[in-house]
């Protein structure tokens, strides 16, 4: 009997969550009444031409208009793939998601690039293939994907004909072929009425009927209860499911109450995300959670003219500051939980946002991010079509913006209790302290990063690919997910534990003395024997300073702290760790009377992992030699001017 994604719901639902707070900025914005006199026609919103205005097509996609054409071109011929009953099922049989979602993501991806193609043209060359495409979408039992099929009543990984489920993908499927429906329906009922016609009622079907008669999709968060996880799910699929109703619906009333009930939904993911606006997922899922809040906040103001918007309260603008602050330099960004180590971000979805937010600094990294892609903009989004479209409509806008990273010493996320610091050496130090049931949890309570002129040298190696095992009670024996391959100690043989109450305290950020501290003692299980671990982490001008001072009530055996390195650590001097990598170096004091020295080599052979990091990256341990009930162990991290030639 499949159980996973049961219990990725349950793993995560036993976050206690205690800085959710009850702000309802959107409903307190509009009653239903409200939101139905605010509501503006589909023509009054839409500024985007409609699909017979051959000029304005021209004009709207500009110099994009040949790359739009040529990318369709590539899936005129395309063969539609079938995603088999046993696609399915080998989520419950190897774990493997991707079994079906590479044929499904296929077929979307060759949908999106012939649609926009047909758009940017406007000729009917591609149209034979978008029906095709449409009608294949239509013939699938479920847009669900595989890994997400258990919270049906079957509990199985099999499409039930007999109940809809509305996840992250069958919700960007309705809200693009929404738009399919918006811009060509017309054409599809000039070939026959029926395709249009089943178009519109998969649409009913599957998003909007369940989305008004259910209340029981874990996202919604409608039955909210403290200790409940809500995560970018709900953005995400309250994003799409929006663009359903302000897209099909005609009826005012309904539409109305559609939309109340979506701003219901996502004030339980703004009431959830702490003041400061860091998203405790990383930056991988920045896009997916804040990013997704400005698409649906946008299209809100949009529907309302602009009297439905919340873009003016500063939470909405720390969230949206993040994905620049978390951004160290040549595509490294700070990667705590299941974030990749490199990445940046959707330009246009940044700059977008810092315009709604009046964010100078995330306008510039937005312009910054397309100067590092030397000039290219992504602009098909796949699945996304509002992003495309948004992203096709602030393209020249986005080139002329004068680029620039954020200059800020230091950011300090009091409530989620990140930490950056730099120095003018070019040391760019990320911690954290928190708790270890955040949502895409490590168990990494204390763990640091350190980048040095844009390198990453001590390290969180991020994720792997996603199995059936990633979201489970199996999560903790992947290795990545485990407190002894960050940066942390492993005290009397122990490491951290998962849970909501193993947490640091007495938690401290001091910005005059470039001081983060924090007790990382409770983040252990008793069996650690440990009544004081504080660690701190001192950036001066020219070197990070880490200090643990501790107190155990049991001595079980040594301990040993971990550091987890990109370049393999140089141990040839006794007392001094040298790593160089991309012609950079640094190297870490330690006291050689105090520990013994080793490195472990950790091969990579995930797809997911080797290509950030290569075929292995390193495990440097450090084991005491002396066991004592109390101490202190003191480190210091310095470039290496030798190798480093100054």
């Amino acid at each position: 009997m499949l159980r996973a994604f049961i219990l990725i719901v349950l793993f995560l639902n036993a976050f206690t969550v205690t800085a959710y707070e009850t702000r309802n900025l959107l409903q307190k914005k509009a009653s239903v009444d409200q939101v139905k006199a605010s509501l503006v026609a589909k023509e009054a919103w839409i500024k985007y031409p409609a699909y017979t205005n051959r000029n304005g097509w021209d004009a709207f996609t500009g110099s994009l208009k040949d790359d739009l054409i040529k990318e369709g071109e590539a899936y005129l011929d395309y063969t539609w793939k079938v995603v088999r009953a046993s696609d399915y099922l080998e989520y419950e049989r190897s774990g493997s998601r991707v079994a079906m979602e590479n044929p499904f993501n296929a077929n979307n991806t060759a949908l999106s690039r012939l649609l926009f193609a047909e758009l940017a043209e406007g000729k009917g060359r591609f149209m034979n293939q978008i029906i095709n495409g449409v009608w294949q979408t239509c013939e699938m039992s479920s847009w669900v994907l595989s890994a997400h099929l258990s919270v049906q009543k079957s509990k199985r990984a099999l499409p039930d004909y007999r109940e809809e489920i509305i996840d992250l993908t069958s919700a960007d499927m309705g809200s693009f072929l929404s738009w399919t429906w918006y811009f060509l329906h017309d054409a599809f009922d000039k070939v026959n009425p029926v395709i249009s016609s089943r178009l519109r009622a998969n649409i009913q079907k599957r998003i909007l009927d369940p989305y008004m008669q259910r209340s029981d999709y874990w996202w919604q968060a409608f039955n909210y209860k403290p200790g409940v996880l809500v995560n970018n799910w709900n953005p995400w699929c309250n994003s799409n499911v929006l663009t359903c109703f302000l897209l099909l619906e005609e009826d005012a009333t309904k539409l109305a109450a559609a939309v109340h009930r979506t701003m219901q939904s996502v004030d339980h993911f703004i009431n959830y995300v702490k003041e400061d606006g860091a998203c405790e997922e990383g930056p991988s899922y920045w896009g997916h959670a804040a990013g997704k809040l400005y698409d649906y906040l946008q299209l809100l103001s949009n529907a309302s003219n602009g009297k439905l918007s919340i873009f003016n309260e500063p939470m909405i603008k720390n969230m949206g500051e993040y994905i620049a602050r978390s951004y160290v330099g040549n595509g490294w960004v700070v990667n705590f939980a299941d974030a990749s180590a490199k990445g940046g971000g959707d330009a246009g979805v940044i700059y977008r946002y810092g315009k709604a937010v009046n964010s100078e600094e995330m306008q510039a990294f937005g312009a910054y991010l397309v100067k590092a892609n030397k000039g290219k903009v992504e602009v098909n989004a796949g699945r996304d079509f509002f992003r495309s479209i948004e992203n096709i409509a602030s393209y020249n806008e986005l080139l002329q913006a004068k680029p620039a990273l954020p200059t800020a010493n230091y950011t300090w996320y009091p409530q989620t209790q990140f930490c950056y610091m730099k120095n003018k050496e070019g040391f760019f130090f990320a911690g954290k302290a928190g708790f270890n049931n955040e949502s895409h949890n490590h168990n990494d309570v204390g763990t640091f990063s350190l980048y040095v002129n844009e390198v990453p040298m001590f390290i969180d190696a991020g994720v792997g690919t996603y199995t059936r095992q990633t979201f489970s009670s199996e999560r903790y024996t992947i290795w990545t997910m485990q407190s002894n391959y960050h940066n942390l100690p492993v005290i009397n043989g122990k490491p951290q534990e998962f849970g909501a109450q193993f947490k640091a305290k007495d938690v401290l950020f001091d910005a005059k003395m470039n001081l983060f501290r924090a007790d990382i003692s409770d983040a252990y299980n008793k069996d650690a024997s440990v009544k004081k671990w504080v660690r701190s982490y001192t950036l001066s001008a020219n070197k990070l300073i880490i200090d643990d001072a501790f107190e155990l009530t049991e001595l079980i055996t040594a301990n040993q702290l971990n550091f987890l390195t990109w370049a393999k650590p140089d141990l040839s001097k006794p007392g001094m760790v040298v790593l160089e990598k991309e012609g950079k170096a640094v190297k870490m004091q330690y006291d050689a009377a105090q520990f013994d020295a080793t490195v472990e080599t950790i091969p990579q052979t995930d797809p997911r992992l080797t290509k950030v990091w290569g075929s292995e990256i390193y495990r440097l341990s450090l084991t005491a030699k002396k066991q004592q009930l109390k101490g202190r162990y003191k480190f210091e991290i310095a470039k290496n001017e030798s190798i480093n030639g100054k």
